[in-house]
Formats: structure tokens, sequence, C-alpha cells
């Protein structure tokens, strides 16, 4: 018949520390690490040196924007304050009238928003059309020139090509 250990007996297998010991050396261990004071940071108060002759470095990532795109996105933004000011006089009108229709308002202060947007982007268009035209040319001739301006008839006939170039008369 099997016998149950005395409860008070510890039950440690061989080689092992008893518990308590393991508590106690837990508790004397933490108590020297709070007692004990350690450097856990370093605070470098040395001043920063002034901007030098070294030219700024481009960082990794989103490069920086460039002069377009800056006005790109001004016009953006002043576009969306202007069409804020024509939708808040909108509004008033509406609120100040008590009975105005809202599609008679969307007509009156949207064709003019329209209206502006639409030159705005003719005179783009407009002007990608004058950037992308080719620079005129201008040829300096010295002595006598001779224009020759005659066309080229040309016909090919036939299961072996054969083509028979005509000068107009």
């Amino acid at each position: 018949m099997n016998r149950l250990p005395d409860p008070q007996q510890p039950t440690t297998p061989a080689g092992q520390p008893h518990i308590n010991d393991q508590a106690a050396r837990f508790l004397a261990d933490l108590e020297t690490a709070f007692t004990t004071q350690q450097a856990t940071a370093y605070r470098d108060d040395t001043p920063l040196p002034t901007t030098g002759p070294t030219p700024p470095v481009p960082q990794p990532g989103r490069p920086p924007m460039s002069q377009k795109a800056t006005d790109a996105s001004t016009l953006m933004l002043t576009g969306g304050a202007a069409s804020l000011m024509v939708g808040g006089g909108a509004s008033l009108v509406m609120l100040a009238s008590g009975h105005a229709d809202p599609t008679v308002c969307a007509v009156a202060f949207g064709a003019p928003t329209v209206l502006v947007l639409a030159i705005a982007r003719l005179v783009g268009k407009a002007k990608t059309v004058v950037e992308a035209a080719p620079a005129p040319v201008h040829h300096h001739y010295n002595g006598n020139i001779t224009v020759d301006q005659r066309s080229l008839h040309t016909q090919t006939r036939g299961v072996i090509a054969h083509t028979r170039n005509h000068l107009p008369e």
C-alpha cells in the first residue's frame, strides 16, 4: 500500500533547493536591484553645431515637391476656398429668402464656378499647345539659291514589283 508524504516534510527532488530558499534568494536579488543605482540613460548636453557649408542631402522616402507641384497644390487650395465661399453665399441667400428654390440657387451660383473652371481649363490647354509647338526655324544662305519644288509620283505594279518614278512635266 502506498503512503502519502507527510505534509510537514518538504518534497523536493534530490539536488534542488527548498522553495523557501529560492524565495529568500529572489527577494534578496530584488532588494539589491532596487538599492543599487545604475545609469539607465545618458543626456549629451554639448551644443549642436551650426549650419555649415555642406549642402542638404535628399532624405530617403518621398522626394521634395517641385515648383510645379507646389503651384498645383496652391491652385487646388485656392479653388477649394473659392468653392467654399460660393457654397456659403448660396446658403446665405437661401436662408435669407426663406423660400428660395435650391435648384435655382444651384444654377445661379454654380454656373459662374463652372464657367471659371472651363475657362481655366481652356487656358491650360492653350498654354500646353503653345509650349508643344515647334520653335520657328530660320535658314540663312549666302550665294545663289535654286529651289526645286517638283513632286515625284510613284507607281508600283505586278507580282514582281517594279517601281517607276515619274516627274510631272
